[in-house]
């Protein structure tokens, strides 16, 4: 099904609408206006100052400054909505993007629970609408290159992936990271990451255990998650809300290590080390920094992949599956209970 709504392919920009206006929607802005063949066409905010000061801050003279969401929505000249809110508004927010007829990228994780992102994506299918999660990682230029590589089977068969992810929030109860309402917690903040990673090297968990330290509102601060893969190959990943994790990741193959890092989400390279009988063989060392340059943070890389693909016609990307989106979903949806976090809706 071909995506709607959109300039024919020419020398006209793809037209970005951001939805919030918090600290990643800056982020976002600022890696925007380094992509080629995009603009920030319109900003939305329940706040009309907010708006303003960020059209003012991140656009040019002709980006309109909403006072609501339904206004950027409904604005003629937004393309894709970018969804920059908590997760518990996510699923809401993108349903008010999709009925207007907006192809829309969303924050990570789309939804607090599976079936609302199974809603949503049945909703984009209907419409015929672009959707994607905004899952930066695999978007990455040397996460992607890795993958690759790692299909080649240059490196070995990965047996086992380390990745952990945590920093220490000193933050009021009411912040979207602690409380319940919002889908505060480790696991689907910044535990996501981790399965992410480890689902893109290994492919579908076959089991997942967890073990969570959790808060007296009863969301989890620290949860520590064991897995077991296709082919007996398994994980050991963390994330964390009291504590300063390396938020470094390591894959062990038969043929050696690569350790991926400082931040294995976004980071600057991957490096393989063989390994033999009478150790690691350091000058044999392959220094893998990605076919592509990074642009900015790397929310530059995924806007260039939501782009290519509505100029391509598509309504899902190939690098972030609604499959993948769903299954790592689903896998939050089953740990989640296992530690005993329930969300207002469950």
């Amino acid at each position: 099904m071909t995506s709607a709504s959109l300039p024919e392919p020419s020398a006209e920009p793809i037209r970005w609408g951001v939805l919030a206006t918090g600290k990643i929607a800056h982020s976002f802005a600022r890696d925007l206006a380094l992509v080629p063949g995009g603009r920030l066409a319109a900003v939305g905010s329940r706040r009309p100052e907010a708006a303003t000061s960020f059209a003012a801050e991140h656009g040019d003279d002709q980006t309109r400054a909403h006072g609501s969401y339904a206004g950027l929505v409904a604005d003629p000249d937004v393309d894709v909505v970018y969804v920059a809110t908590p997760h518990a508004l996510h699923p809401d927010d993108v349903r008010l993007a999709l009925e207007a007829g907006k192809h829309v990228l969303c924050e990570k994780p789309v939804a607090l629970r599976e079936r609302d992102a199974a809603a949503i994506i049945d909703l984009a299918r209907e419409r015929g609408l672009f959707f994607m999660e905004a899952m930066w990682t695999a978007c990455h230029p040397v996460v992607r290159e890795l993958i690759d590589v790692l299909a080649t089977g240059r490196f070995g068969t990965p047996r086992q992936v380390q990745a952990e992810l945590g920093f220490r929030v000193d933050a009021p109860p009411e912040d979207r990271l602690l409380a319940p309402e919002l889908g505060g917690g480790a696991l689907l903040d910044m535990g996501i990451y981790p399965l992410t990673f480890a689902h893109l090297v290994l492919g579908e968990a076959e089991q997942l255990t967890a073990t969570a330290g959790l808060a007296s509102s009863g969301i989890d601060l620290d949860i520590a998650i064991a897995g077991r893969y296709a082919g007996g190959a398994v994980a050991a990943l963390g994330a964390s809300m009291s504590s300063w994790s390396s938020r470094r990741a390591a894959i062990a193959t038969d043929e050696g290590r690569i350790e991926v890092g400082a931040q294995f989400h976004h980071p600057d390279e991957a490096v393989f080390t063989p390994h033999g009988p009478a150790g690691p063989r350091p000058e044999e060392r392959v220094v893998l920094t990605g076919r592509e340059p990074v642009i900015g943070r790397g929310y530059g890389n995924e806007i260039a992949e939501v782009q290519r693909c509505l100029r391509e016609g598509l309504t899902e990307s190939p690098l972030v599956p609604h499959a993948q989106t769903l299954t790592i979903m689903r896998q939050m949806d089953d740990l989640r209970a296992q530690v005993g976090v329930a969300y207002p809706g469950d």
